[in-house]
């Protein structure tokens, strides 16, 4: 794992008390780096009707498609926890080249989106 990438992982660890979990309390924190340099941050943010919370990994996703990033422009990530298989495909589909992220026990370790969603579904070209 590069410098730069313990930096993300470490910039959403400091994220993620700024989530809104107040039913799991589960506080979750994400950093996405683009290929310019600029990171977006994103955290859990939990609702009474549990379908309608949304993911720090796609509040982060999302806030970088708001300042006009696409798939492909988008190159690390970095989790306090393991993506959920939601946020598996959104990291596949998005073509990020690395996910850092902690496992359950706390090791912070890298991955390639394929790694953690073979088979996911492909973004079909655009024309």
């Amino acid at each position: 794992m590069t410098d730069a990438d313990r930096e993300l992982y470490d910039r959403a660890l400091a994220v993620s008390a700024r989530a809104y979990a107040p039913y799991s309390r589960y506080l979750v924190g994400a950093a996405v780096r683009a290929r310019d340099g600029r990171v977006f941050e994103g955290v859990n943010v939990e609702n009474a009707a549990y379908p309608l919370g949304v993911c720090a990994e796609r509040s982060a996703l999302v806030g970088a498609v708001v300042a006009g990033y696409r798939p492909g422009d988008l190159e690390a990530i970095g989790i306090t926890a393991s993506p959920c298989g939601g946020c598996r495909q959104w990291l596949h589909e998005f073509r990020l080249e690395r996910v850092v992220y902690a496992r359950e026990g706390g090791e912070v370790v890298s991955a390639t989106p394929a790694d953690l969603l073979p088979d996911g579904w492909n973004l079909p070209e655009e024309p």
